[in-house]
């Protein structure tokens, strides 16, 4: 006779306590559904019915997988941004709340410019599940867009992605090395780019260091690396008066907006854009209408 299902988990969230992790809980919860397909009403209705011997095996597993630091998000291979189910894999990074910022930004932009004519057309580089593009998509019926990866491997998720969220039509993908591969002009181009130091790296969360590719966390000697590239490439791929918006670690703010302007883009005194923390998460520039 397998356990019940809320012995189950009350037994996996006393052990992901025991051993220090804070959201034992939650995970243990979040790892249930997962193992036996069942909503959080359901497991909640069906508390005292026994998981299954399948069910609980993988249940096990799981548990197993986050006791050795596999976040949750990778152990399922979803992660919810902007309140979307997003497929990840080990090529792509693990979306993370501070990316929101970078959406909001990007809408509020939209919403002040008003725009009329034409549809508004996207660029995201980096694009890895394509969360940021797809979830633009998403917010801006009207908009089309392209995301870049260097990765072919990060490029199905982020079509399969499109597709389950309905935006495939307005999305293309395109493997390419930032700008090498593309052409074309954008009314936004948008980067959530690496931009980890390298020597920094090791210090950073394991279950950031361990999981995410590192080519998604490796900003070169000074973190900045990408940005350059970015900079140099922007002002070819910008319709005049078009903007880029990028996001930044929290000590970045100044170093990226000289790199832009010195690229010929402006960044207004507002350019740099707080998360919900308050630190520094996004840098805004545009290119002259000239």
């Amino acid at each position: 006779m397998t356990p019940s299902l809320d012995s189950a988990r009350s037994s996996a969230a006393r052990v992901l306590r025991d051993r220090g992790i804070g959201t034992a809980a939650l995970d243990a919860r979040v790892l249930l559904t997962t193992a036996t397909g069942l909503s959080l009403e359901a497991l909640i209705a069906k508390g005292g019915e026994p998981i299954g011997r399948d069910a609980e095996m993988r249940f096990q597993g799981y548990v197993a997988r986050r006791l050795a630091g596999e976040p949750v998000s990778r152990i399922r291979g979803t992660r919810e941004f902007y309140g979307r189910d997003f497929r990840i894999g080990p090529q792509t990074l693990d979306p993370r709340p501070d990316t929101e910022t970078l959406i909001a930004a990007v809408l509020d932009l939209v919403g002040q410019e008003k725009r009329t004519g034409r549809p508004l057309r996207i660029l995201d580089l980096g694009t890895g599940s394509g969360c940021i593009l797809i979830t633009l998509l998403a917010e801006l019926p009207d908009a089309s867009g392209v995301g870049a990866d260097i990765s072919p491997g990060a490029l199905r998720l982020a079509r399969a992605n499109a597709e389950s969220m309905g935006v495939a039509d307005r999305a293309r993908f395109a493997v390419s090395d930032w700008f090498e591969a593309l052409a074309g002009r954008f009314d936004i181009i948008v980067s959530n780019p690496p931009y980890v130091a390298s020597a920094e790296i090791g210090g950073l969360a394991p279950e950031v260091a361990e999981h995410d590719p590192l080519a998604a966390l490796d900003g070169g000697l000074d973190g900045l690396d990408a940005y350059r590239r970015i900079a140099a490439g922007t002002p070819a791929f910008l319709v005049p008066g078009g903007h880029l918006l990028v996001e930044i670690g929290c000590t970045q703010g100044e170093a990226v907006t000289d790199l832009f302007e010195r690229a010929g883009l402006a960044v207004a005194q507002d350019g740099i854009v707080a998360d919900l923390a308050g630190h520094p998460r996004c840098v805004c520039a545009k290119i002259s209408e000239a």
